[in-house]
Formats: C-alpha cells, structure tokens, sequence
C-alpha cells in the first residue's frame, strides 16, 4: 500500500494555527472542529500557501471548481479557504453518511467514488488518506476533549469559566 513516510499516530498535533477560523466554519457548517483540523493537518499540515501537483490549493487543498462553487475567490485567504472547505465536507457528509466514503470523496472527487458504487475507490493514495484523516481526527478529537475537561475542572474549582470576562 503506497503511504508516506510520517507517523500519523505520533505527528504532532498543530493546535495554535487558524483557529478562530477553524471554530467559526466548524459552528457556521455544524461540523466538529476536530474533524476540520485533520482534513486541514493531512491536506496541507496547516500551510496556507500550499499547491499541489494537481492544482489543489491552500489549507483545505480546494480545487479551482470546489474554489468557484463555495465562492472562494483567494484559495490563499485562511478564513475563505476553511469555510469554503468546510461547506464543501458537509455536503460530503450528507450525500454520503458514512465518514470512509466523504473523505474518499474530499479526496478523490465524488465522480470517483459514484464510479465504484459509492465506495471508496480502489486508488492506494485515497486508502491511505481516509486512513491518515481519521488517526488524526480521532488524535484531534481527543485533544479536544482533553481541555474541555481541564477548562471544566477549572470551572468546577474557581467558579469562573475560561472564557469569562471580568
């Protein structure tokens, strides 16, 4: 099986990167935040100014078609990128339900995976990305439950919530 050379499952987790952004999209699209923090890790490991070989650009890798379709007029701009990335997961999601088969789709379009039977297409960089998203979801999603507990404990002994103001 093709994979590339990093640990997904003890890469670090980039957690102090667009995250007003990343908050913002995940409440606008109803999305989980952990969710959008690994496709943006595996996609471009949170470079704003990545391209690839096949034309796909920024955080979220958005193709010039998906950059059209959910108005993103500079791929480049974090703010437009992750919420036109985000608005095109969710409707990912709810065209095909199962988490396998969206990412495949995010991947490798949704042409493919209609073309082998809504299933995730038998390409080995597709496998290994819907592999990669979900470690690192699932690593993302920890992490987040990780300080909801710390930011309740501190609620629990001071009385104050983190986010309080004075």
């Amino acid at each position: 099986m093709w994979r590339n050379s990093v640990d997904w499952k003890n890469t670090p987790l980039i957690t102090d990167r667009y995250q007003a952004e990343i908050d913002h999209a995940a409440t606008f699209h109803g999305l989980d935040k952990a969710l959008i923090q690994a496709v943006i890790h595996a996609e471009s490991a949170y470079k704003v100014a990545a391209v690839s070989s096949a034309g796909a650009q920024g955080l979220m890798q958005l193709m010039p078609l998906t950059q059209k379709t959910y108005a993103v007029n500079n791929p480049f701009d974090a703010q437009q990128n992750i919420l036109g990335g985000a608005a095109y997961l969710k409707h990912l999601k709810n065209n095909y339900k199962n988490m396998d088969i969206y990412l495949a789709a995010y991947n490798s379009g949704e042409t493919a995976v209609e073309r082998y039977g809504r299933q995730i297409p038998p390409f080995p960089e597709t496998k290994e990305y819907v592999r990669r998203v979900k470690i690192l979801y699932g690593r993302y999603k920890q992490n987040q439950q990780r300080l909801n507990a710390i930011n309740n404990s501190r609620v629990l002994t001071t009385g104050v919530s983190a986010n309080a103001t004075p």
